[in-house]
């Protein structure tokens, strides 16, 4: 597909050799042909940086960016954004795949929207990036409030409008787990009214099964601590929301 339009992919690296080739080739893959990736490496120790410069020399459209020192996803994504030029810009985890048709789809469904900020339908994959049936299916249209409520917003599906918001705009706090969810609410909170959903399973999202368990648990922490000190809501209305997260999170997952 032949656009005017630059897509720029912000991709955060960290000891991600095991999946790389991978995530590339889902990039190369897009029908969508007009995008630069830009890879951001937080100091792995492994092949990563090798694996990614490799691939640089034989596609122009791959960025490399390293980290002066381990920094976290926040801090590497947000060097992303601030070092792309697109017109609209999306995340992708080092781990995760999408469909061949995920830009071009993303990319007109926001021009007929006019939107400046949507995300996708989305399917659990295990550690080979087999789905397993378990899919995500999103709504039309979602809020702050309803976003404290339920975060179906997962990253690697997020689009935004860079020409209705700015890079300031999506910067994500500094914060070492749950950084995109505080961004999507941030953006929803102050920026704009509605983020709109593509119901299409467009992306997929690998997950190594022995970490189930302790990636719950971490969740609930996670979501908790954002409530309470990033978006510094009461206890009140913390426990409410919470409430609400963990019945939408059950039946997202079942």
């Amino acid at each position: 597909m032949k656009t005017t339009d630059l897509v720029s992919i912000v991709i955060p690296v960290y000891n991600a050799e095991k999946y790389l080739k991978d995530t590339i080739d889902t990039i190369q893959n897009q029908t969508y042909d007009n995008w630069e990736a830009i890879f951001v490496d937080d100091c792995s120790n492994d092949n990563s940086v090798s694996i990614i410069k490799k691939e640089q020399k034989k596609d122009k459209r791959i960025k490399l960016i390293k980290n002066e020192v381990n920094s976290g996803a926040a801090v590497s994504r947000n060097n992303g954004v601030n070092n792309s030029q697109g017109t609209f810009l999306c995340y992708l985890d080092a781990d995760d795949k999408w469909d061949s048709k995920k830009i071009e789809k993303q990319v007109n469904f926001m021009k007929k929207k006019k939107c400046a900020f949507s995300f996708t339908g989305y399917e659990f994959c295990d550690e080979y990036c087999n789905p397993n049936g378990k899919k995500v299916y999103v709504p039309d249209n979602i809020n702050y409030k309803q976003a404290l409520k339920n975060t179906t917003i997962w990253t690697s599906t997020v689009m935004f409008n860079m020409q209705k918001l700015s890079k300031e705009d999506i910067q994500m706090p500094n914060v070492r787990r749950g950084q995109d969810t505080a961004t999507w609410w941030k953006v929803l909170r102050a920026k704009v009214d509605m983020a709109y959903g593509l119901n299409e399973i467009l992306s997929f999202y690998r997950r190594d099964k022995g970490s189930l368990s302790s990636n719950k648990i971490k969740a609930l922490k996670r979501t908790w601590n954002l409530y309470r000190n990033v978006e510094k809501l009461s206890f009140i209305s913390s426990t409410y929301n919470f409430i609400w997260y963990c019945f939408n999170a059950v039946r997202r997952r079942a």
